[in-house]
């Protein structure tokens, strides 16, 4: 049976990439092999005040910008060349001031496209409930080929979010959209899932939808702690996302990852901070925490505790987020 483009791409290193694959930033596309280090689930600014309240007349952007640009400026210092800012519509997505953001920074910015189905729903608009998984499907589809917001960015994967026990019928209905746009753009399903059984569910739901699992990311599998499910999920072809890396977190994290490299599983994981951000509705926007445990912290103790070598880490670091977007 002969190999597609994208099993290809998948079994290819970075550099191999680089030479057929391009990605899109908040500033065009780039060639793979221009993201360099990248961190796979990060926010810049999020508005947890619901779909119906959430609107650009909440925040000032400018204060935002300043806000967000030194944290930025800090971790590229340690080496990052692109951040994945991981919020979605209806939760605070700004591609304009992301676009000013990576103009600034001279980071790699990309954004996503996608609908955010956890917390009961309470970030989903109403008509996601009303309209086919197709109609959906076709929303993300424009904005992928078209652009975000009357814009010309366009999202470099598709962010999607789910509750944490069995798939509710919307959160199916999602997935079931992503399985179409991810069939029509070839962009990848990063879905905020948490436990093993979602994770389990949206694999099989994938494939009902005729969509190999290797376009689904595990976000929050840290959530999981039983490391034989991540084996499973990587075995069926997913991507394992361990994207809560913090001081609190860090002899798990690297638990977890040392396990996927024992099992054979490292070139499916990722690993980020899930940090930031701006929080929208709070006095000066909170407290912004910044990007740079995972350097400062977490690749040191993967290289001390587990004896990491430099391939894994720029595996982690570099050639898994290069294949995870090439499409």
């Amino acid at each position: 049976m002969p190999v597609s483009r994208r099993e290809l791409l998948a079994m290819l290193p970075a550099a191999a990439c680089a030479s057929i694959a391009r990605v899109e930033t908040v500033r065009g596309q780039v060639p793979i092999e221009s993201l360099g280090t990248t961190l796979t689930h990060e926010h810049v600014m999020v508005d947890f005040a619901g779909a119906g309240l959430v609107s650009p007349k909440r925040y000032d952007r400018e204060q935002v910008f300043h806000a967000a640009l030194p944290r930025l400026l800090e971790v590229k210092r340690r080496g990052c060349r692109t951040v994945l800012e991981c919020t979605p519509a209806y939760l605070g997505r700004d591609v304009a001031l992301l676009e000013s953001l990576a103009q600034a920074s001279d980071l790699n910015l990309i954004t996503n496209t996608g609908f955010y189905g956890a917390a009961d729903d309470k970030y989903l608009p109403s008509f996601v409930f009303e309209q086919k998984a197709e109609q959906l499907a076709a929303l993300w589809v424009k904005e992928a080929k078209e652009g975000i917001d009357g814009t010309r960015i366009r999202p470099g994967f598709v962010k999607l979010g789910v509750d944490s026990g069995p798939l509710s019928p919307v959160d199916r209905k999602l997935i079931q959209a992503g399985a179409i746009c991810h069939r029509a753009t070839g962009l990848r399903l990063h879905v905020h899932t948490g436990p093993a059984l979602p994770a389990m569910e949206i694999i099989d739901e994938l494939k009902r939808n005729g969509v190999d699992p290797s376009a689904y990311v595990w976000v929050h599998a840290q959530v999981e702690k039983d490391t034989k499910a991540h084996a499973a999920a990587a075995k069926a072809g997913a991507w394992v996302s361990f994207d809560g890396v913090n001081a609190e977190s860090l002899e798990g994290h690297v638990k977890m990852v040392s396990a996927m490299a024992t099992a054979g599983y490292l070139r499916q994981v990722l690993v980020s901070q899930d940090s930031g951000w701006y929080h929208v509705g709070e006095p000066n926007g909170g407290d912004f925490h910044g990007y740079t445990f995972l350097f400062d912290s977490f690749l040191p103790a993967l290289r001390k505790d587990a004896a990491f070598s430099e391939d894994q880490i720029r595996t982690l670091t570099i050639d898994n987020p290069a294949r995870v977007l090439a499409r």
